[in-house]
């Protein structure tokens, strides 16, 4: 967790991501604790209401569950729900205006195929 927030999005949003980011990095893993709201909010110099914030998000999705009085937990399958998820992100941003802007520009999917075949052997 030594990534830098910035302006561009909701800061509890960034602590969700940099939560599971760890998560898919296999620095928090499965049954593991994970740093308090207090200790977010102190290393990253924000308000702990807003680290609870994107704590209870990762809550509300299964990804986290609070052991009372000990703290919060990586839950079993973690891992793979958010690799899911990102995966179904990735094809709504990204895949489905490439695959309309290539549309536009009158680019085949093979020649679109070829494209990224031609990228990857770089």
């Amino acid at each position: 967790m030594n990534e830098i927030l910035t302006q561009e999005k909701s800061i509890y949003i960034q602590i969700r991501e940099m939560i599971e980011n760890d998560i898919l990095r296999d620095i928090l893993l499965e049954e593991e604790r994970v740093p308090s709201t207090n200790e977010l909010a102190k290393l990253y110099a924000i308000n702990p209401a807003t680290a609870a914030k994107g704590v209870n998000l990762l809550v509300d999705e299964g990804i986290l569950y609070k052991k009372r009085g000990i703290g919060m937990f990586v839950a079993k399958g973690a891992k793979r729900q958010i690799t899911e998820k990102r995966k179904k992100n990735f094809y709504e941003d990204y895949v489905k205006s490439l695959l309309a802007e290539a549309k536009s520009l009158g680019i085949s999917r093979q020649e679109l195929v070829e494209m990224i075949r031609q990228d990857g052997d770089r």
